[in-house]
């Protein structure tokens, strides 16, 4: 099959009348995120569009659902390599997705080893 047989990607719509692609998408779970004082970056290209937000959390969307590594399974257990399995949000709730980011964030925050510079300053 070569690229003229392909059928076009349907757009997501959300909301009465309204059409976002997986870059709007992104921006508008950056928004949130932004809201929460969660910095991050959006970064996009070959129909999808990544949100990294803290090292081990990258949340991507493919203009359907952001998806994001959870740290745990379906039974809220651990997982054994801190990576776990994928969490989803629909793009059409940015502010709930926002949310459940921002607890994985604080989560990853906490196991993340103290910041020390070469003089031995640590930020607080």
């Amino acid at each position: 099959m070569n690229m003229e047989e392909l059928p076009p990607v349907q757009p997501n719509h959300v909301g009465p009348d309204v059409v976002i692609n997986a870059v709007e998408a992104a921006e508008r779970l950056q928004r949130e995120l932004a809201g929460l004082g969660i910095a991050s970056d959006v970064h996009h290209g070959h129909c999808l569009a990544l949100v990294s937000v803290w090292s081990g959390l990258v949340v991507w969307t493919d203009e359907r659902v952001f998806r994001w590594k959870s740290g745990r399974d379906a039974l809220r257990r651990e997982a054994r390599d801190r990576l776990g399995w994928d969490a989803y949000g629909p793009v059409d709730d940015p502010a709930g997705t926002a949310q459940r980011v921002a607890a994985r964030y604080a989560e990853l925050r906490r196991m993340a080893p103290p910041l020390v510079t070469p003089t031995g300053w640590a930020p607080q």
